[in-house]
């Protein structure tokens, strides 16, 4: 395993990583971080955190959310919005060992920027493309799967492309803090 060390970005950023920018700027335009992955001097990998979906009927229950108290506490949750390892690297159980490395530090970089901190995160895979085998071995809980809708304004659009919902808990009393009316 290379040395590594994850970077959270502060754009702008130069034209060597001008892939991983397209890439990392088509996030949430909510709260959001932007990780890059070295190992030494060469980017290996992308990551890009924004604010949670808003209604994920899975994670509601797997939490014990009622509308009130998500509504309360959803800031807490951040979503996974962009990871990506670069095309050029192929070093067997990297995606994972990223993951980890970034899981480490993102609560505190979000209360750095945001005055608060995080108790889970989530992400969804996309059933037809990805395995999660990289969430799996980085211990993230699959709780469900999403309906295959997105929302537009307004409107509640139906695509038939049904995510895997994973989630990950940074806390572990993270279903009370999530709970809680004093949090």
């Amino acid at each position: 395993m290379p040395n590594l060390t994850v970077y959270r970005l502060f754009l702008p950023f130069g034209r060597t990583y001008a892939a991983a920018a397209c890439l990392l700027n088509m996030l949430n335009p909510l709260n959001h971080l932007k990780y890059i992955a070295f190992s030494g001097d060469k980017p290996i990998a992308c990551i890009g955190w924004g604010s949670a979906a808003w209604a994920v009927q899975s994670r509601e229950e797997f939490i014990g959310w009622t509308k009130a108290v998500k509504n309360r506490h959803l800031h807490f949750v951040a979503n996974n919005t962009r990871y990506l390892i670069l095309t050029w690297v192929t070093v067997k159980c990297l995606a994972s060992k990223v993951m980890a490395m970034n899981i480490k530090r993102i609560s505190d970089d979000w209360i750095k920027v945001y005055n608060y901190p995080l108790y889970m995160l989530e992400t969804f895979v996309k059933q037809d493309r990805f395995k999660g085998t990289c969430y799996k071995a980085s211990n993230w809980v699959r709780v469900g799967e999403t309906k295959g809708t997105s929302k537009k304004g307004h409107k509640h659009l139906k695509h038939g492309k049904i995510k895997d919902v994973y989630l990950y808990p940074l806390d572990k009393n993270f279903k009370r803090l999530l709970r809680n009316d004093a949090a």
